[in-house]
C-alpha cells in the first residue's frame, strides 16, 4: 500500500525498521522530525489494530487532513506508529479484493490503515485516551462508518 507522510509517498513491504528508513530516506529534514526507527528502540511490537474503509473520491483531501490529525493524535497518546494507506493495486489476485469485500462504489477508494502498539493492554490504553481527546470528537467524517471493517491483532511473525 503506499502510505502518505507528509508529501512523501512511501511503499511498506517488510518489518517496520525497513519503512521506517524507507520513509527516513524520503523525508525531507527540515518538514518533519526524524522518524524514529521502532526495533532499535527496544519496542516488543505485539499488537496492531488495523482497519479497511470505502471513502468517496471527492473527499480524500477532506479524508487526509483527518489522517493527519489522527495520527497526531495517536502518536501524541502513545500509539508506536500510525499509518493510513490510499489503495492503488486492488485487483490482485489470489484472495478477496478489499473493493469486492467493501462493495466498493466507482466513486470511492479503499483507505487501508493500522496503529502498532506494544499489546493488547498498551492499545486500551492509548485508545481510551484517544476516546477523550477533543480534537476527535466533533469531527465530520467524510465516510460511512457502517462500512468500516477494523479488528484488533496480535503479531504472528516479523522479519
Amino acid at each position: 500500500c503506499a502510505a502518505t507522510i507528509g508529501s512523501i509517498e512511501a511503499c511498506h513491504v517488510g518489518t517496520i525498521e525497513s519503512w521506517t528508513r524507507t520513509v527516513r530516506a524520503q523525508r525531507p529534514s527540515a518538514r518533519r522530525e526524524p522518524a524514529v526507527d521502532l526495533a532499535t528502540k527496544g519496542y516488543n511490537m505485539s499488537y496492531v489494530d488495523g482497519f479497511v474503509l470505502p471513502v468517496p473520491t471527492k473527499n480524500l483531501a477532506k479524508y487526509r487532513r483527518i489522517a493527519r490529525l489522527a495520527a497526531k493524535v495517536w502518536r501524541e497518546h502513545g500509539a508506536l506508529a500510525y499509518v493510513e494507506c490510499l489503495g492503488d493495486a486492488m485487483q490482485g489476485q489470489p484472495g478477496h479484493p478489499f473493493p469486492k469485500l467493501l462493495k466498493l462504489k466507482p466513486t470511492e477508494s479503499v483507505v487501508f490503515g493500522w496503529g502498532l502498539f506494544k499489546s493488547r493492554k498498551h492499545r486500551d490504553q492509548v485508545n481510551a485516551r484517544v476516546i477523550k481527546d477533543k480534537r476527535l470528537a466533533k469531527l465530520d467524517l467524510p465516510f460511512d462508518m457502517k462500512r468500516m471493517t477494523y479488528g484488533g491483532f496480535k503479531i504472528l511473525a516479523e522479519s
